[in-house]
């Protein structure tokens, strides 16, 4: 099969560091060029793939200054993607909602995968492109007022043994949260549930433009370099260091989060996840097994307290079960074989992906 994978140009593939849409495009683009697959990778030229990199621009956007219009660029890299469209099988946009309009002009499919959350102006657009295909990373995500032609739900994945298994949590306990530092993933409900249970709490993020304000006016004054630790952005190595060897790792949303991959990074580390009971959520903890879902802070505050009573060895053993690669890339190779046998519709069924995981004796 010859596959066109099309990545956002902002952060390099895989990323650095933060960047969740590029690892899951690494993974997928690397293990179907493994089973024999084409693949054509569309990113900045500072990616490293095993597939043929193809990019307009020699590096991640975001680390150009000279770039002012990122727009230009995305739409350089779609020209150039669907000027080639013949080439291909099958294109697989992870570019949001930018290459809508580009796939309806061409007769080679395009499979869009939905890895953000819906807005209210993205989504006149998609409403204007109900038919085309879309996969979405988590059935919470669906909206079904909108219309679309859900192809199906694959859920994220990582390469497990890439994470070190950390079969005790580091002593003195401390508490975990990575993310963005912004309001829609919680920080300051972290900060609120360390002090109520009287544990440290290290932090690891970036700190977004947008996000400048909330992080100088809800967060900085609570850091004390004792007990709430900002530990700056984390590569791979310090993540997995920094999680593995909390007593749990907090995510304590405040939004519709479409997958979450902290949660599974977490995980396969050994370390539990507390989480408020908001969107992909409940599909991604094992409740009571891998982590608590919780609905208040005093809710996480309890689970906290309950966290050592959990198996690290299972929460490990859960994720390379239910969110390892090779299970998320069968999911899209039969989505790319429904689509190519109907050049554009779906006429056989692809079954969303579901877990039930139970905790053995």
């Amino acid at each position: 099969m010859k596959i066109a994978q099309v990545a956002p140009l902002w952060e390099r593939v895989p990323p650095p560091a933060y960047g969740g849409i590029e690892l899951v495009v690494s993974l997928l683009t690397d293990e179907l060029v493994r089973r024999g697959h084409e693949v054509t990778l569309f990113a900045s030229g500072d990616s490293i793939s095993l597939a043929k990199l193809e990019s307009v621009h020699p590096q991640a956007i975001r680390l150009d200054p000279t770039v002012k219009e990122y727009s230009v660029y995305e739409m350089l890299q779609l020209g150039q993607v669907y000027d080639r469209a013949h080439e291909f099988d099958i294109i697989h946009s992870h570019m949001d909602c930018a290459a809508l309009f580009y796939a309806s002009f061409v007769k080679t499919p395009t499979v869009h995968t939905l890895h953000g959350a819906f807005t209210p102006d993205r989504e006149k657009l998609f409403r204007r492109a109900k038919k085309q295909p879309y996969v979405t990373i988590s059935n919470a995500q669906r909206k079904p007022d909108l219309g679309l032609n859900y192809a199906a739900t694959v859920y994220n994945a990582i390469a497990v043994d890439r994470h070190k298994f950390h079969p005790e949590p580091d002593t003195p306990p401390y508490l975990a949260f990575l993310g963005r530092l912004s309001p829609e993933k919680g920080p300051h409900h972290a900060i609120a549930i360390a002090k109520q249970v009287g544990l440290p709490l290290k932090i690891a993020g970036k700190i977004d433009a947008v996000d400048a304000k909330y992080f100088e006016q809800e967060i900085k004054p609570h850091l004390d370099g004792k007990q709430i630790q900002f530990l700056g952005e984390a590569n791979h190595n310090q993540k997995n260091a920094l999680m593995g060897g909390a007593i749990a790792t907090l995510f304590p949303i405040t939004w519709q989060e479409p997958f979450g991959l902290v949660m599974i990074e977490s995980m396969a580390a050994g370390t539990p996840v507390i989480a408020m009971n908001m969107g992909s959520t409940p599909e991604v903890i094992a409740q009571g097994q891998s982590g608590f879902l919780c609905n208040t802070v005093e809710e996480c505050v309890n689970a906290v307290r309950k966290v050592e009573t959990l198996e690290r060895s299972f929460c490990r053993q859960y994720v390379a079960d239910c969110f390892s690669v090779g299970r998320m890339t069968d999911g899209y190779e039969a989505v790319y074989e429904a689509l190519i046998v109907d050049r554009g519709t779906i006429r056989r069924s692809v079954r969303p992906t579901y877990f039930s995981v139970t905790k053995s004796a």
